[in-house]
Formats: structure tokens, sequence, C-alpha cells
């Protein structure tokens, strides 16, 4: 039996400890809206585990009101910024095998050198987005 590659098929980890896995990822906004439907009883428990790569910096802010984000870096570096509610900024290199964590409300961009490969667990219900 084959394994799934989580960069093609996120997971949903779900209420009673339940994991499923997704439908292929587009990319596109109406990839999101559309597991936000299939998932929306669980509320902001729910967790969407997903790994992206990344060659350039990311042209948005995120943030997500509901729940933490785990960051991890796979592969490369990645530099992460939050900013809070006050405007106060923190920036975090991760390295392989590093980590962060998006507080709720706290908005969050990234920066790449080369290339960089990110584990995100991520409670999405909400998630917000603003130019950079």
């Amino acid at each position: 039996m084959a394994g799934t590659d989580i960069k093609t098929h996120p997971i949903h980890l779900g209420l009673s400890a339940t994991a499923e896995t997704e439908p292929l990822f587009t990319g596109a906004m109406d990839w999101y809206i559309d597991y936000a439907k299939r998932h929306d009883a669980d509320g902001s428990e729910g967790r969407l585990v997903s790994m992206h790569s990344f060659s350039d910096a990311w042209d948005v802010w995120e943030m997500h009101p509901q729940g933490s984000e785990v960051v991890m870096c796979i592969a490369g570096t990645v530099t992460l910024h939050q900013e809070d509610p006050e405007g106060s900024l923190t920036t975090t290199t991760l390295n392989p095998g590093e980590y962060a964590i998006n507080q709720p409300g706290i908005w969050h961009t990234a920066d790449v050198e080369e290339e960089a490969t990110v584990l995100f667990i991520t409670a999405g219900i909400g998630t917000q987005h603003r130019p950079r």
C-alpha cells in the first residue's frame, strides 16, 4: 500500500481524534471554501495539516482568529514575521525541525531566501488575509 502525499492531499484532524484525507489540493480559494464546508461541524477544534514549498516571500499577511497554528520548517530556512494586535513585530528564523506557533489573532507572513518546505497545522476557521 502506497502512502499519500501531504502536499497534494492535506489532512483534516477533527473531533473525536479523527483524521481524514482531503481531496486534491488546488491552492485556489475555492478549495479552502469547500474544506470549510466539509468540516464546518468541527468548528474551531478542526485542524488542517498541510505542507507547502516556497521559493518566494509571501505576498500576504494572514491571521487565524479561532485558534493557534503550528508552523514547522521541514527543509530550507523560513523567516516568520508575527504582528500582535498592538502592532509589535517579532521575527523568528526557522531551520529544519524547528517550529513557531501563531497564536489566535496574530498576523503573520514569511520570507524565504532560496526554497523552504513548511508543515502547517492550522485552525483555519475565519482566516483573514491582507496585502503585504
